[in-house]
């Protein structure tokens, strides 16, 4: 008897845990609005139902494409640099040939003086706009996308290089007050591939060994050498152009949570593809199903 009743309890143990890894069914899950067309500013309801214990939202809107999600590699973007400059003191009229901007795309990556020099180094200051002693200068929109489609990580360069010691006249101070790289897609959208606080600057002094740049999260700085030549070096870190990061839903609902209806306001006009994951999920299993339609938005 107490045989037959261990049996018993295992086979009733047993059947109680597959049922317990049995999933809702979603064959119910549903979204709906109320129209397909909004205007910019205009209130969006989605309506739910179904069993979905987690619902993942993509708008459709830059960074919140479903069909984006795996994606970390384009083509065909292209890139764009800005900075503004500010030459101080010293030598009047300002010597702008001490400053010169570079881009490699051989450089090895690899942060020391002899990867640094080693490197091809290409000379597009003619492409900027630099001070004669106004602050806040603008270079002007510098066109890296030659660089761009070679599909090879890129690094930049600022160097501070004099050539005539004139102990007898101060060096201009340049500073740099902004840095601005940017990349956009063959879709027209636009993202930042770095500012002046996310470029991983790192500074090297070739000769001049008193002097170098100066880093801080808001600008870059030379310091000035009157008795001796100077050749110093920012390089940024390396950026891949044509990497980027795969786009990314938002969690509107989790199992602990009742969700019937979710709103969103769309700030500007276009057509959006706009994706509903709803998933259910336990130790064992994981089962999803995918809403998706489309959205007008007009101004």
């Amino acid at each position: 008897m107490n045989k037959l009743f261990i049996a018993f309890v295992l086979l009733l143990s047993i059947t109680s845990c597959q049922k317990t890894y049995d999933l809702e069914p979603q064959d119910d899950f549903a979204v709906s609005t109320e129209k397909t067309t909004y205007k910019v500013g205009e209130t969006v309801r989605f309506n739910f139902s179904g069993n979905a214990e987690n619902v993942v939202f993509w708008s459709g809107e830059v960074g919140r494409k479903y069909e984006f999600r795996k994606r970390t590699f384009v083509e065909g973007n292209k890139v764009s640099l800005n900075f503004k400059t500010f030459a101080q003191f010293g030598l009047m009229p300002i010597d702008q040939s001490v400053i010169k901007l570079y881009v490699s795309t051989d450089f090895n990556g690899k942060y020391d003086g002899i990867s640094v020099k080693a490197a091809t180094w290409n000379d597009i200051t003619s492409q900027a706009t630099l001070s004669s002693g106004v602050d806040q200068t603008p270079s002007g929109n510098i066109d890296l996308t030659s660089f761009a489609s070679q599909n090879k990580k890129m690094a930049i360069a600022l160097v501070y290089k004099t050539t005539v010691q004139k102990p007898e006249t101060q060096q201009n101070r340049w500073v740099i007050r902004s840095f601005d790289l940017k990349q956009v897609n063959q879709q027209g959208e636009e993202s930042v591939l770095a500012t002046m606080a996310t470029a991983g600057w790192v500074a090297f002094n070739f000769s001049g060994p008193a002097t170098n740049w100066s880093i801080t999260s808001a600008q870059l700085l030379t310091v000035r050498n009157n008795t001796e030549l100077d050749d110093d070096w920012v390089v940024t870190k390396q950026f891949d152009p044509n990497s980027t990061t795969p786009d990314k839903g938002e969690a509107i609902k989790n199992i602990s949570q009742n969700l019937r209806t979710f709103s969103k306001v769309y700030t500007k006009a276009g057509t959006y593809k706009v994706t509903f994951v709803a998933t259910n999920a336990n130790l064992k299993k994981s089962e999803s199903v995918v809403k998706e339609f489309e959205l007008t938005i007009t101004p």
